[in-house]
């Protein structure tokens, strides 16, 4: 496997960094200038500004500056966030505010104008982006790309998380090896416990034949571990066993495989709330989380919507000027979308406009411009003219292909990516959709 791209780090964009100054509490006195635009705050050792006052969680608040604001989210605290008299979640502020964390007072300010590093191209495998924040983002992949650490991706649903786990992968020592993935969120526990480590034969109904786990698979390779905050607390156990001590026990065996492999876990949930809530374990995050890269969502993001656009045309086959299927008007339309979605979302409606030949409205319904009989409105003529070289069983197997993606995508995003709920409301049974769901790159 050739490695990826690797881009010359050679530029630079000034941020805001941020200051703060605890005013009140056992820690007064204490101040933290964060180096970049982000900081966390709480009792663990793994925080920027780390507190003594055991009314402050391990991981309390987390605060990032946006340029003219500062965005302040409490991390599913115990004692919650406050200002003056109201108890904030997340909230954007001002410079020189003051909030309350139990026992705590912090002043929040801003600090000196720094430099944050950028990659000078616009691409690292399939990773792509022009905006300050995906730039900033692949120029810390190549960095960590170089080490043997864990790390753990973090964003919303849709923006990409399994692409920057393959480009971490591509772009390290280990890019020769295999890439192996596990959704953690898809399994019942018993298979995700034979999927990571393996099973003997006879150790479950079903085992009919000694089986090699995901761990074994990517020998010397990496293994991306997908929706980690899924995983019940007893496999989160039997995990962190195997990642402290390089071994695996198969399901129903008892000898110590060793193992070899880097670990790129996902999640689309906070886990340090998870921790605070003691959901998921904080030694497990720890052995996971050694590297924390959050992808931002694609509303934050927006300058990469024309590249991502060319870049999904140009991959499903589309040989004409972008302008054909998005002009002027319409890419600025997508630009102003917020999509919910994220970059899956923007590829489904991207492939939606190829397939019935102009883009479709962005509340998800099909433009129509063939009246002429029931149904016609579903397609424009043009799109009929592209399906009409081929059979009608190819032709149908395209449509029918088509409409399942759009429904797919409209049904998780009416269930915010539940599949269980997905299912009930849909009436396809659970297993098979997510078959569906695979089949389509959903998942």
């Amino acid at each position: 496997m050739s490695k990826a791209t690797v881009p010359h780090l050679t530029a630079s964009a000034p941020v805001k960094s941020l200051t703060v100054r605890v005013v009140k509490g056992p820690d007064a006195g204490r101040a933290h200038e964060a180096s970049g635009h982000q900081l966390t705050i709480g009792t663990a050792t793994d925080n920027d500004l780390i507190l003594g006052d055991e009314t402050v969680s391990r991981y309390h608040l987390q605060l990032q500056h946006l340029g003219d604001r500062i965005l302040a989210q409490d991390l599913g605290s115990t004692n919650g966030t406050v200002s003056g008299s109201i108890a904030i979640e997340r909230a954007t502020i001002t410079p020189g505010t003051v909030l309350s964390l139990g026992k705590t007072q912090i002043r929040i300010d801003d600090g000196a104008v720094v430099e944050m590093e950028l990659a000078a191209e616009e691409q690292i495998g399939n990773v792509r982006g022009r905006s300050p924040a995906m730039r900033n983002l692949l120029a810390r992949v190549e960095k960590i790309a170089r080490s043997d650490a864990s790390v753990l991706l973090g964003g919303e649903t849709g923006v990409g998380k399994e692409v920057v786990a393959r480009a971490i992968h591509e772009l390290s020592q280990r890019a020769d090896g295999p890439f192996e993935t596990v959704d953690c969120g898809a399994l019942s526990p018993t298979l995700v416990a034979s999927e990571l480590f393996g099973h003997e034969k006879g150790s479950f109904t079903g085992a009919d034949r000694e089986r090699d786990g995901a761990f074994q698979r990517a020998s010397g390779g990496t293994l991306f571990l997908d929706e980690i905050g899924e995983l019940p607390p007893s496999l989160q156990t039997a995990l962190l066993g195997a990642l402290e001590r390089r071994v695996i026990r198969r399901v129903g065996g008892d000898k110590a495989i060793p193992i070899d492999v880097r670990v790129v876990c996902a999640t689309h949930r906070d886990l340090r709330s998870e921790v605070n809530s003691e959901s998921f374990r904080q030694d497990l995050y720890y052995r996971i989380a050694v590297v924390v890269l959050r992808i931002p969502p694609l509303r934050e993001r927006i300058e990469d919507i024309p590249l991502l656009v060319e870049h999904f045309l140009h991959e499903a086959g589309h040989s004409g000027p972008v302008e054909e299927l998005f002009p002027p008007g319409a890419m600025a339309g997508l630009v102003r979308h917020r999509w919910p979605g994220n970059v899956r979302e923007l590829r489904n409606f991207v492939e939606a406009a190829l397939a019935i030949g102009e883009a479709p409205t962005l509340d998800g319904e099909l433009a129509p411009s063939v009246s002429s009989g029931a149904g016609e409105g579903m397609f424009t003529a043009g799109a009929l003219s592209q399906l009409l070289p081929s059979s009608y069983k190819a032709a149908r197997a395209q449509v029918l292909d088509n409409f399942d993606r759009l429904y797919l995508r409209a049904l998780l995003d009416r269930c915010e990516d539940n599949v269980s709920e997905a299912a009930r409301r849909s009436e396809i049974h659970r297993s098979y959709l997510n078959l569906m769901l695979k089949r389509h790159h959903f998942r």
